[in-house]
């Protein structure tokens, strides 16, 4: 109930951490058959095992519930164990990332429902604590896309709270002890419900921080890919400028050459039509003189 998964997915041939007290034939291989996951996988199979010890010969059998709470603290021990084991000598796996917040929390449930249905507990606590696990659960997966929430020492003392009133509560006490383990149970409940809202808090932190980074890697993306539409998009505009600015002055050019040329032509029509009329006035001056000529050559026979 610690918060924190035993394993998580790890790879083969992983050393054991210098310090560590396991052997290297122990702990030098991360497969299934750990020494972490068969802790784990003891704890599942306690959760029956409690059950019926607990509920053997009516349900209070002082002997029977000893018994009983000798499978329980073999539960919440090896609750301790198999996560440090796990993270010391990178014990990690999917199956233990899976299996160890389930029997955490399948063996303080039973726990907490067996005394319930027992009377020995009131149902609201029971109620209290269980939702409050059931629901960071569940806010655990709605923030895990964004962050994980970190394991607080808020829990893990809530943690301890709870296994040892639970432990007292199934033990069968009467007198001063019997008080107290009512005491110890209100000082559970209280961390079960200020960790609990701790936990809400940081998971609505963690998820807009979260958000905004989306948020703000979707505008950095969007404003350099319209940096680049825009400076492909000026690349193309002055091309065609250029080009254009080409082809208005080779037009401009030719142009400019016909217009030269036409002139010329006029010019040189204008001498023609000149020359024209200074013809056409020496073929008149000449059939005058040839005219007058011939008149004097008539009176000169006469």
């Amino acid at each position: 109930m610690t918060g924190v998964p035993a394993s998580a997915a790890g790879g083969s041939g992983a050393k054991p951490v210098r310090g560590g007290k396991l052997g290297t034939a122990a702990v030098n291989q991360a497969s299934l058959w750990n020494i972490a996951n068969i802790l784990t996988m003891v704890r599942l199979l306690l959760v029956p095992g409690f059950v019926l010890l607990l509920f053997h010969n009516g349900g209070y059998d002082p002997a029977w519930r000893s018994f009983a709470w000798a499978a329980f603290a073999i539960a919440m021990i090896t609750d301790l164990f198999d996560g440090h084991l796990a993270r010391t000598y990178n014990l990690v796996t999917d199956f233990g990332k899976i299996a160890d917040p389930i029997a955490d929390k399948a063996i303080m449930g039973a726990a907490l429902v067996s005394l319930s249905v027992l009377g020995d507990l009131p149902w609201w606590i029971t109620g209290v604590i269980i939702a409050r696990e059931l629901g960071i659960t569940l806010m655990r997966f709605w923030v895990i896309r964004h962050a994980v929430i970190p394991a607080s020492r808020g829990g893990k003392l809530k943690t301890l709270a709870q296994g040892t009133a639970v432990g007292m509560y199934v033990l069968a006490l009467t007198g001063p002890l019997a008080t107290l383990r009512f005491w110890m149970m209100m000082v559970a409940v209280v961390l079960t419900v200020v960790t609990g809202l701790d936990y809400v808090r940081q998971a609505v932190v963690l998820r807009r921080k979260g958000l905004a980074a989306e948020r703000a890697a979707v505008v950095e993306r969007a404003a350099k890919a319209t940096e680049a539409l825009q400076a492909a998009a000026g690349t193309t505009v002055g091309g065609t400028a250029e080009g254009t600015v080409g082809a208005g002055s080779t037009a401009g050019a030719v142009a400019g050459a016909t217009d030269v040329r036409a002139g010329v032509t006029d010019v040189r029509g204008g001498v023609t039509d000149v020359r024209g009329g200074v013809t056409d006035v020496r073929g008149g001056v000449t059939d005058v003189r040839g005219t007058a000529q011939a008149r004097d050559a008539a009176e000169a026979e006469r």
